[in-house]
């Protein structure tokens, strides 16, 4: 296993809706990185819930990340090139920009997203559930 861990918004969003998870997730976020554009849509998501990220219950989740990694041109860059590799699987741009991110970093990735069993991009990927 890599020594960081990147995660992506359904992560998130499984600990948040009580979705059943194979892991301890919590766990697997303690210290984890997440990319800016995911972080902008766990934050969009929870207000399409109705629900702010000062609610005791996900303040509680999203103090255990270890940082946000801004989305630099060089981010961009390789978060484009995935496009081809990924497209089968419909891998949104924020799905690429996680993925992009675990690449540079040579970290695994966790997702709930079980498409992305469907793509091989050189990181090690991991399901929740």
């Amino acid at each position: 296993m890599a020594s960081e861990i990147v995660v992506d918004t359904s992560v998130f969003l499984a600990l948040i809706k009580g979705e059943r998870v194979n892991i301890d997730a919590m766990a697997i976020l303690d210290g984890a990185l997440i990319s800016a554009v995911n972080y902008a849509e766990v934050l969009t998501k929870l207000s399409d819930f109705g629900k702010s990220p000062a609610d005791p219950e996900i303040a509680d989740i999203l103090a255990l990340l270890g940082r946000i990694e801004p989305f630099t041109e060089a981010r961009a860059v390789i978060t484009s090139a995935l496009r081809s590799e990924t497209r089968h699987a419909g891998l949104s741009l924020a799905d690429r920009a996680c993925l992009g991110l675990a690449l540079e970093l040579n970290a695994d990735v966790y997702t709930a997203d079980r498409d992305w069993s469907r793509v091989d991009v050189g990181c090690a990927i991991h399901l929740i559930r």
